[in-house]
């Protein structure tokens, strides 16, 4: 499904402290330049579709730099990461020809920018490891899929357009329990993943953000 920005949601659930009176959450310090991103509107988005009802973040807390095997307040395997390009996901297995759910939105219209929110198995990424870059190829993919008609011929240059121009991407993987944000810088073109997600258990339903500051140089589409 495509939906122009702005579009009605289904309303979220209640929301947490969204953090603006303070640089710090119950749980340990907000990584301030998060929350104003088009992939962290785009993440309280795909919650709301989703996750209908559970508790949204009120901001990302800040994970240090350097490996996590014991977690930190939730954060660890299979996340990890991945320098200056933010997270990653080292997963068990991978698998080729799952169909996940997925929304895709456009931001402008002279000059539009997609962003797509893919709900599933991340399993299906089809690689164990999952790096901004992976994500992005991925949704990319997808998103040419969900807008190529394959009856008719002229629909190919809009969705080959739209795969080139996406430019946020959230994984919700609701039976792990994970999800992972990447973002293009529309600048330098550097491919991050800024957000890690870890989704509680259906009786606890709430969201927890982990994030790493933004770089200047970073890994490349």
């Amino acid at each position: 499904m495509l939906l122009m920005d702005g579009a009605q949601r289904p309303a979220p659930g209640p929301a947490l402290d969204d953090g603006s009176a303070g640089a710090r959450g119950p749980q340990g310090e907000f990584v301030p330049d998060v929350t104003g991103r088009p992939v962290w509107r785009l993440l309280l988005r795909g919650l709301g579709v989703y996750l209908p009802g559970w508790h949204l973040p009120g901001g990302a807390l800040r994970v240090a730099e350097g490996p996590s095997e014991t977690g930190m307040n939730g954060f660890g395997p299979p996340a990890f990461l991945n320098g200056d390009a933010g997270f990653g996901l080292h997963l068990p297995v991978r698998r080729r020809g799952l169909e996940p759910d997925r929304e895709i939105y456009v931001r402008g219209r002279d000059n539009p920018s997609f962003g797509i929110v893919i709900a599933g198995p991340a399993a299906a990424i089809g690689t164990r490891i999952v790096d901004a870059g992976e994500l992005l190829r991925y949704a990319r993919k997808l998103t040419f899929e969900e807008l190529f008609d394959t009856g008719d011929a002229d629909s190919v240059p809009y969705a080959v357009r739209a795969a080139k121009a996406v430019e946020n991407v959230v994984f919700l993987d609701r039976a792990t329990g994970i999800g992972l944000c990447a973002e293009v810088d529309q600048v330098t073109g550097a491919v991050t993943c800024p957000v890690f997600v870890q989704l509680g258990d259906p009786g606890e339903r709430t969201v927890r953000a982990y994030g790493v500051a933004a770089q200047a140089v970073r890994s490349h589409n």
